[in-house]
């Protein structure tokens, strides 16, 4: 008797033990957030989403104990309209950025000389004051609000910075969309951030990483927001000429191909990861992620802080600095395809068992406002906001099947036609305002968009272009028009010298960078200090 009622008590005790073991953490009261923004980057063009060639060991360890959401996308395939989406919790025919600011607009897109058949439309210059953002919100709500790196949504003569938005401390955010000066490396010359004498040859995102972690050493007490918002992976791209021997050494040892170039629709595109300019851009930026997330493990803050990591839309394939490729997806930044919008998204939330798990719920920029706001105990946001929270789904419950869409009337200098997009299910429909034609693909069995089903699935097209065009006319969104001097054999022309002359310049520039003895200046666009 006695020996049974030991065995009940070691029982007991044991079944305690695995209870205690199994409980969740318990969510701190009004968690920190590190929200990590870059620009440019590509679906693929991480370690954890499946880069063989570039090398991003400090996001791989992040992803390795976050939610990474597989079918995770920018609310548009360019800068200004994605982050503008980002900070209200809108779609872009909601809030009206339609383009990046500083686009050509109406008949200034002549100037571009690209002879299209139409015109794009007006679009707002800078993000509407009257519009709530998640950063003002979490502001009201007491928290500490810090921004550092691109901005891009207006500019100081708008009354549009990011103080003006929702943020105590701004550095570095301005009006435009690429570094000040054209450099990455210091003095970087941006009217929002001091420049240093001792600073030169510094890294701009390692800069930026540094007045990241600053703020959160001298704010660690208080509950924060800091977004890191990084300039890279944004043309023109530039690293050191130590990082360009590690990745010109590994692209040959991969075996470099005699060609790196094909034909899309309207530009060449890059066939593969092989430019190690760029690759060592990437590093930098994963360089810099790595020094804030020590200074979190320093002050011990990794157990109460959210992070969020992700890109403002797709890499950049064709146009700007023809940087990468994003296989398996179509497309890349500028484009209407998958590898516009699709981009790396992550969200690590402490006290939930996420050990990298991937999700495969459809998830858009929009849905970080209401996301942040239900994870930190904030009244939700469900008025005037397209976005959804996603904690249920972080925490292995479903969402209900939804429409995303996006925006486009304007042509993108990276090969992007006016085009509007819905997404609902495993099914995406792309409606072209050149013609009017469409195209509808399943998402799920065809992620590089290879097979047009519009003819064979044409109830399933009409619906969704209804709900599409619904969903516009109650926008009251902008449509690119005609252009009444368009002339097809001035745009034939065009075409042919993108196919020729163009596609010939790419592959003599990329022979150029992947030569042993390549040389882009005497101190590798600033990194050196010459004396």
């Amino acid at each position: 008797m006695k020996a049974n009622f030991t065995f009940l008590i070691i029982c007991i005790a044991v079944s305690l033990l695995i209870s205690c073991g199994s409980q969740e953490k318990k969510a701190p009261t009004k968690p920190n957030v590190l929200f990590i923004l870059v620009d440019d980057l590509g679906y693929t063009d991480v370690g954890f989403m499946g880069s063989e060639f570039y090398e991003t060991p400090n996001l791989d360890e992040l992803a390795s104990k976050s939610a990474i959401f597989t079918q995770g996308y920018a609310a548009s395939a360019v800068c200004s309209p994605s982050r503008a989406s980002i900070m209200t919790g809108r779609f872009v025919s909601g809030h009206g950025i339609t383009d990046w600011i500083g686009a050509p607009e109406k008949e200034d897109w002549r100037r571009y000389n690209r002879h299209t058949r139409l015109l794009p439309p007006e679009y707002i210059h800078a993000l509407p004051a009257e519009l709530n953002t998640f950063p003002e919100l979490f502001q009201q709500a007491g928290y500490k609000t810090f921004f550092a790196g691109k901005w891009h949504l207006g500019s100081e003569e708008d009354q549009s910075l990011p103080t003006a938005h929702g943020f105590d401390i701004n550095v570095g955010g301005f009006h435009a969309g690429s570094p000040a000066n054209g450099r990455y490396f210091a003095p970087f010359s941006n009217p929002q951030m001091e420049d240093y004498p001792e600073e030169k040859g510094l890294n701009l995102s390692m800069r930026l990483a540094q007045e990241t972690s600053k703020f959160i050493q001298e704010h660690q007490s208080e509950s924060f927001l800091a977004v890191m918002s990084f300039y890279a992976v944004h043309g023109p791209i530039q690293t050191t000429e130590e990082k360009w021997k590690k990745y010109r050494a590994k692209a040959e040892q991969k075996g470099i191909a005699e060609t790196g170039f094909e034909m899309e629709r309207i530009l060449p595109y890059r066939k593969a990861q092989d430019n190690p300019v760029y690759a060592g851009l990437v590093e930098h930026m994963d360089d810099a992620v790595g020094l804030v997330l020590d200074k979190l493990k320093e002050l011990d803050l990794m157990e109460n802080t959210i992070i969020v990591f992700t890109s403002d839309n797709g890499g950049v394939v064709s146009g700007d600095n023809y940087s990468t490729n994003l296989a398996p997806l179509r497309g890349g930044k500028g484009y209407q395809w998958e590898g516009g919008t699709r981009v790396p998204y992550l969200i690590y939330v402490p006290w939930l068992d996420q050990k990298g798990e991937r999700l495969d719920t459809p998830a858009s920029g929009v849905d970080f406002l209401p996301t942040l706001l239900d994870l930190t105990g904030q009244n939700p946001v469900t008025e005037n906001i397209d976005g959804v929270s996603l904690s249920k789904v972080l925490q292995g419950q479903s969402l209900e099947t939804r429409a995303l869409i996006w925006h486009y009337p304007h042509y993108g200098n990276q090969g992007g036609e006016p085009n509007s997009t819905i997404r609902k299910g495993k099914w995406k429909l792309i409606h072209y305002w050149e013609d009017g034609r469409e195209e509808l693909y399943d998402l799920e069995n065809d992620l590089s968009e290879k097979k047009d089903l519009i003819a064979s699935q044409s109830d399933i097209a009409k619906a969704l272009s209804e709900e599409l065009m619904k969903r516009l006319q109650e926008d009251q969104a902008r449509y690119a028009y005609p252009d009444p001097e368009f002339s097809p054999d001035s745009s034939s022309m065009v075409l042919e010298r993108f196919r020729t002359t163009l596609l010939e310049r790419l592959e003599n520039q990329r022979k150029q960078m992947l030569a042993p003895d390549f040389q882009p200046n005497v101190d590798w666009w600033g990194s050196k200090v010459i004396d």
